[in-house]
């Protein structure tokens, strides 16, 4: 069955548009690999962003400070920091409720 466009297009917001959210669970526990970034996000919600909006993504972050990074033997990781955990946290919220509401 085709999807109708405003599906697709809530599907792209909440994807590529909202990948800060994204990222930022994976980070909050362990760390990530800004490489490995695209394939965790495709393994985890099931889409694939390419490596370049990751990046971007990820400086940007770090540029307000909801993430770190750290060099781990040669490599760069990502760590979600408290202000980063608390942001999380509180679009689970919004999410939920929106949820909720429907």
């Amino acid at each position: 069955m085709e999807k109708v466009s405003p599906l697709r297009r809530l599907e792209k917001t909440l994807s590529v548009g909202n990948m800060w959210i994204y990222i930022l669970s994976l980070a909050k526990k362990n760390g990530v690999y800004a490489y490995s970034l695209s394939e965790g996000i495709e393994k985890k919600f099931g889409f694939s962003p390419s490596r370049l909006m990751c990046y971007l993504v990820l400086y940007r972050l770090e540029a307000e400070g909801l993430i770190r990074s750290k060099f781990v033997q040669r490599r760069k990781y990502y760590f979600a920091t408290e202000k980063g955990g608390k942001a999380l946290r509180e679009a689970k919220k919004h999410l939920q409720a929106i949820a909720a509401g429907l």
